[in-house]
This record gives C-alpha cells, structure tokens and sequence, in this order.
C-alpha cells in the first residue's frame, strides 16, 4: 500500500492557525494584542539566533519583539509596532517530533509569546492557555 501525504503547512496556514488561536483568548487579552503584528517566517535568520545564544533555527519556534507593556512609557511612542514571529519549519519539526496537534502547538507557541508582551511569567502563560 502507497502511503499519501498532503503538502506540510505553509507560511499563510500556519498565520491562519495563530490569528483563530488569539480569537479565542479571552477578551482582555486578545483586546491588547490588537496592535501585535503576528508574522510567520519560514526560519528564524542567523543573526537572530546569536542575539538568543541559539545554535540551530530548528529550536526557535517564536520569538516576542517588542517593549512589554509593563516596561512602557511615553518614551516608546512612535517606535515599531510590537511583533510576535512564529518560525513553520521549527514549528513543524517539533509537531512531526511530538505528534501533537498542529494548532494546539501553534497555539501554544502563540500564547507563550503573547505572554511576554504581557510581562507573564511562566505559570501565567500556562494559565492563558487553559483558559483559550
């Protein structure tokens, strides 16, 4: 028997994947990430990489770039737009490595950056998840 299989996701499924994750956090958070750019690259760049102290781009998933809102003052006005990127061949390597579920890992990537343009620690990023 021939096994199929399908194209993996591309850069447009996977940004579809993470704009219904946000639609379904709860309203004082999706609220607040109105003004987050949400960008899916296929890897994150090299330069990006050293700036972490991350050797291979198969181990960043996402990455948050910005000013956390708990760290904002006026001197933040007319800067860049804040930005969550998700990177789809990290994030695919690790949904074939672990077998979970596409979207709940997206989510999951999503969310834990999300939870740095909040200030969140850890155990809150855990706690938004449940709740989405």
């Amino acid at each position: 028997m021939t096994r199929r299989f399908g194209q993996p996701p591309t850069l447009e499924e996977i940004a579809a994947i993470a704009r219904e994750a946000i639609a379904h956090l709860p309203g004082p958070f999706a609220s607040r990430l109105a003004d987050v750019v949400v960008q899916v690259d296929d890897l994150a760049e090299e330069e990006l990489l050293a700036e972490l102290g991350i050797e291979h781009p198969l181990d960043l998933t996402g990455v948050y770039e910005g000013v956390p809102l708990h760290e904002r003052s006026v001197e933040h006005s007319g800067t860049m737009p804040d930005r969550i990127r998700l990177f789809r061949r990290a994030i695919l390597d690790e949904w074939v490595e672990d077998g979970e579920e596409l979207e709940h890992l997206v989510r999951h990537v999503l969310i834990h950056e999300a939870g740095h343009h909040f200030g969140f620690t850890d155990a809150d990023m855990h706690a938004l998840e449940e709740e989405a």
